[in-house]
């Protein structure tokens, strides 16, 4: 965990300085999660929020942090840490980003990556992935700036 609240200061695109914290998540910011979840394609309600939420809180390998500017959650990111057939080493995995629409493209996911990755470090991980969707151009671009590679495809199905 993150523990105290990491505080940023990070410049918008039309040049304005602003605060920006990025602290554990809590149950009782479900409702911003479920509206975040929603701007990221999955339609989400506050009280499914707070099912997964119960969840996620109490599995000490995963992870979610918030951005805030001003009090206002603005952005998140899931982790989870895990064993693997491949390694001998815990890999991480970031399961969720995403950054509310008004604020993109102002540092807010660079610094949420940059959180997730120094929590991975802190806990002796050193081999990270993710998954994001084809559609999503400019989120393989962002990846990519911050030096991850494209190393496959990921298949999809659910079970009934």
């Amino acid at each position: 965990m993150i523990g105290a609240a990491f505080a940023a200061r990070a410049i918008l695109p039309n040049e304005r300085l602003f605060d920006l914290t990025i602290r554990d998540a809590e149950m009782n910011d479900a409702a911003a999660l479920a509206q975040l979840m929603c701007e990221l394609g999955y339609e989400t309600s506050t009280t499914e929020m707070k099912q997964r939420l119960e969840s996620v809180l109490s599995d000490a390998r995963c992870r979610t942090f918030l951005a805030e500017i001003n009090g206002q959650v603005c952005g998140m990111i899931g982790t989870l840490t895990h064993a693997s057939h491949e390694h001998n080493d815990v890999s991480g995995k970031i399961i969720a980003l995403v950054v509310s629409k008004k604020q993109r493209r102002s540092g807010i996911g660079r610094a949420l990556i940059a959180a997730a990755e120094k929590d991975f470090a802190n806990r002796g991980v050193t081999r990270l992935s993710l998954t994001t969707r084809f559609s999503r151009e400019e989120a393989h671009q962002f990846y990519e700036s911050l030096g991850y590679t494209r190393t496959g495809i990921r298949f999809a199905k659910t079970l009934r």
